[in-house]
């Protein structure tokens, strides 16, 4: 996919610029690697390196997630129509944003699917993803409800961790997750898995932003 010479901050229809953001290194590297000029915020996970810059008056998260819907498969993309925490804060994502995102999705050929993201401390696993799946959750991220209410958001997500095929809580830390048996295959999987699927959302995201003018 050619990428756009202008692929700067983006001034879409939220007044203002849009800022982009990836929350781990891998996510970044995508999203650089589709918008090489563009301006994109490493997060960290958890928001935990860093959150928007301060002029940013919108905000698009782009990366990876973790199913709770056992539909979703792993690369399925994922464009939720609102996001909330554990404790029950919630915001709708917005609406042009949203759109715009679906459509790129859609423009690649991909569905995506819709409807409430939870933002979580910690990765969903185990008895966990049917408890918010019972609440109407489709997918789990750490990042997006945490980003500064009133301000316009949107996420585009592509699932690595899925139900039926899950991974395990001690790829948080990975230094720690090689050291343990057992997990060998899962790291090979997720050795090809992972960066094929971040470039995936760095690719829906360039779609739809595109179509933001």
């Amino acid at each position: 996919m050619a990428t756009r010479p202008d692929a700067a901050p983006v001034r879409s229809g939220v007044a203002g610029t849009t800022e982009i953001l990836a929350p781990t290194l891998l996510e970044y590297l995508a999203v650089r690697a589709v918008r090489p000029s563009g301006a994109v915020v490493h997060t960290g996970v958890g928001l935990g390196r860093r959150g928007c810059s301060s002029g940013a008056v919108g905000a698009v998260v782009c990366g990876l997630a973790g199913g709770l819907d056992p539909a979703l498969a792993p690369g399925t993309i994922v464009v939720p129509s609102a996001v909330a925490t554990p404790d029950g804060l919630s915001r709708q994502c917005d609406p042009a944003l949203v759109s715009a995102l679906r459509d790129g999705a859609r423009a690649l050929g991909f569905e995506p699917r819709s409807g409430p993201m939870l933002t979580a401390p910690q990765l969903v696993t185990g008895p966990a993803r049917g408890f918010w799946a019972a609440r109407g959750f489709i997918a789990a991220d750490m990042e997006t409800a945490l980003l500064p209410s009133g301000m316009p958001v949107a996420t585009v997500r592509v699932i690595l961790d899925a139900v039926a095929r899950p991974i395990s809580e001690r790829w948080t830390t990975p230094g720690a997750a090689l050291g343990r048996p057992g997990l060998l295959r899962e790291f090979f999987w997720l050795s090809w898995a992972a960066p094929r699927y971040a470039l995936r959302a760095a690719r829906v995201l360039d779609a739809g932003l595109a179509r933001l003018g």
